[in-house]
């Protein structure tokens, strides 16, 4: 790497290529890095990000999480008091005692995506195996019917494409997936405060009060939209990154399918690694020096997970997969108030799919030697396709 860098931090492609040789040097070099073209920074340590992250009196969430992007009615776009009034009513979906009692459901769940490839010996993971699950768990949860998760799927990706592609096409996409999910949620919604059903997360946020008031229709589509998105693409790929990480260390994924109780710590570092959120935004509420740096009121800063998920300040040669890893502070999920709700779910998720993974299909091995692309995206980025063999065997 120069002395200098030029980086783009709007563009998707930089994040689908490797961005760890641009990100070591911005940690080495310029831990705040002014991205010139764009007027926007990017932040590279693990400290700064976490300093950043939990402190929104001088970095606030209320100019919107996306750069150069407005604001939406959803939490993540809040600051308390606000975002601590919403967040007491999403909550109410992901306590623990929820969690806990959706063990055996994704269990099955599990079982019935690998039922549907078992018997034919190869397959894609990510449309087959990785994509199913957390949708299939959103979609749950949503309360939208089994047959109509293709079409859930279809509007996350189509909203999340928009995020890092130039093309209009891929805003017009984004904007008719927003308009069709408006049109889909919109009955189930009014058929929840109706009955005043609240056996699933729409019935929980249509009915919830606090303080005597109700979230209102926009507010609800918007929050909804915040867990499909940050329920369905971001396990989605850690399942297929993290499946390709033990693909690459034969040693570590043989170690893992002899004594599977060093799982929970493997899934860690599948986080970790994987990182699915690229960044954060947070907008300075004053002017704010940071390092040797003077920010100005209104600078956007993108808050770099996966550079600080590869600190060497914190991380002990944090370009090694580790699955015994420990301790691992990553910061996957966030952190401070805006720590991810549905983090114990994900985790759920993908300490059961891969358990069952290294029962049913032990000899599970890659089809090719890649590459493996990932999609373009400035915001959600992970591998679209990872085809995979096995030896087939009998569903159920």
């Amino acid at each position: 790497m120069t002395s200098t860098l030029a980086v783009d931090l709007m563009s998707g492609a930089f994040y689908a290529d490797d961005p760890h040789e641009a990100f070591t040097w911005m940690r080495r070099n310029q831990p705040v890095y002014h991205d010139e073209t764009n007027d926007i920074w990017g932040i590279a340590s693990y400290q700064d990000v976490r300093a950043l992250g939990t402190d929104p009196s001088l970095y606030s969430n209320a100019g919107g999480i996306r750069p150069k992007f407005p604001a939406t009615p959803m939490m993540i776009d809040t600051d308390p008091p606000q975002h601590t009034q919403r967040r007491k009513l999403v909550s109410a979906g992901f306590t623990p005692r929820r969690i806990a009692a959706m063990t055996e459901h994704v269990r099955r769940v599990c079982d019935e995506v690998l039922d549907a490839v078992c018997e034919q010996g190869a397959c894609d993971f990510v449309r087959d195996i990785a994509a199913p699950l957390p949708l299939a768990m959103i979609g749950d949860m949503l309360g939208v019917a089994p047959e109509d998760r293709a079409d859930l799927l279809r509007w996350s990706d189509d909203m999340l494409r928009s995020q890092g592609d130039p093309d209009p096409s891929g805003l017009m996409a984004a904007a008719t997936a927003f308009a069709e999910y408006t049109e889909y949620m919109r009955p189930v919604m009014q058929q929840r405060r109706a009955t005043g059903a609240t056996d699933d997360l729409i019935g929980i946020l249509v009915n919830a009060e606090l303080d005597g008031e109700r979230l209102d229709e926009q507010a609800l589509i918007f929050e909804t939209l915040l867990i499909l998105v940050g329920g369905d693409e971001t396990t989605r790929h850690v399942l297929s990154g993290g499946m390709l990480a033990l693909q690459e260390r034969a040693e570590q994924l043989a170690a893992l399918r002899a004594d599977p109780s060093r799982l929970p710590r493997a899934v860690e570092e599948m986080l970790r690694w994987v990182s699915p959120i690229q960044d954060m935004v947070r907008t300075t509420t004053r002017d704010v020096r940071l390092g040797d740096v003077l920010l100005p009121e209104g600078a956007e800063l993108m808050l770099l997970y996966p550079s600080a998920n590869r600190d060497e300040s914190v991380f002990d040669d944090p370009f090694h997969f580790d699955i015994d890893r420990n301790p691992n502070p990553h910061i996957a999920f966030g952190m401070g108030e805006h720590f991810c709700l549905g983090n114990q779910l994900a985790r759920l998720e993908l300490n059961v799919m891969f358990e069952r993974l290294l029962t049913r299909l032990p000899d599970l091995h890659l089809a090719g030697p890649g590459p493996f692309p990932k999609r373009p995206s400035n915001f959600v980025c992970g591998l679209e396709h990872l085809p995979v063999e096995f030896t087939p065997t009998p569903a159920g």
